[in-house]
């Protein structure tokens, strides 16, 4: 077993959820939280845990205690602690939990919150899916040499090259955040009073706009991107009748 360094102390400043790492992955996530439960609450009221079995977020935890104090006794008591042969690393959170903004704060801060740090998300997932694309290009302009009249011809057709160093786009659902929305996958009977119906909800809403002979898709366009925000999070793969689903994404810019 590769040694682990146990921290002397926290690096990030006091708040009252715990960041936990160097978890077991191997447990499933149900008993995870049940043991981490039951170690933790011997220090003060937990309100929320958060442990999610992706990839990025395997072997980490956060628990949220009701007050700062009850942290600071987890961590000083907890740091090293083996729980299914591995030493538990403690920290404090960088940001303060949703869980605990949603109990001191208004609701409209805490719907602030969320909005921003999806729009964070968002962005991240963008920058991370053009770099992962910018690597394809340099890998393909490495090794492959393919006649850019060929390529030419094929763009001029209005068909997409199966050439990577044509040019790699970033996948849509991981677009960066846009106050105009793409709208696909609509019933053929939806017009602008049924999007408004669905989309007119949400803050900031200015209009829908469809696409003269094309069905199944329009724009739907807010004053700022917070709007848009909330919007996709909370229309994206809406059933809408018909076998139809949904799809919600940011427009390209």
């Amino acid at each position: 077993m590769v040694a682990v360094k146990i921290p002397s102390g926290p690096a990030n400043p006091p708040n009252a959820t715990v960041y936990v790492k160097n978890l077991e992955e191997r447990i499933k996530i149900d008993q995870l939280k049940e043991a981490l439960n039951e170690i933790f609450s011997e220090y003060g009221k937990v309100i929320d845990l958060v442990a999610k079995s992706n990839l990025k977020a395997k072997g980490q935890a956060f628990v949220v205690f009701d007050d700062v104090a009850s942290a600071a006794r987890a961590i000083g008591e907890i740091q090293g602690f083996e729980l299914f042969d591995k030493p538990m690393i403690l920290d404090y959170a960088k940001t303060r939990s949703d869980a605990t903004l949603a109990r001191e704060g208004t609701k409209e801060g805490f719907e602030h919150h969320k909005r921003k740090r999806l729009a964070e998300k968002e962005r991240r997932q963008a920058s991370e899916a053009a770099e992962a694309s910018k690597k394809i290009k340099r890998s393909a302009d490495a090794n492959a040499e393919v006649p850019a009249r060929a390529i030419k011809a094929t763009r001029g057709a209005g068909l997409k090259s199966s050439n990577p160093a044509a040019g790699a786009v970033v996948p849509e659902e991981y677009l960066p955040p846009n106050k105009i929305l793409f709208i696909q996958n609509l019933p053929d009977h939806y017009d602008v009073e049924s999007l408004t119906s669905v989309f007119g909800a949400f803050e900031g809403f200015r209009e829908v706009r469809l696409v003269p002979g094309r069905k199944g898709i329009a724009f739907v366009e807010y004053e700022a991107e917070a709007g848009a925000i909330s919007a996709k999070e909370r229309t994206s793969g809406m059933s809408l009748g018909d076998g139809k689903v949904m799809k919600v994404v940011y427009q390209r810019k």
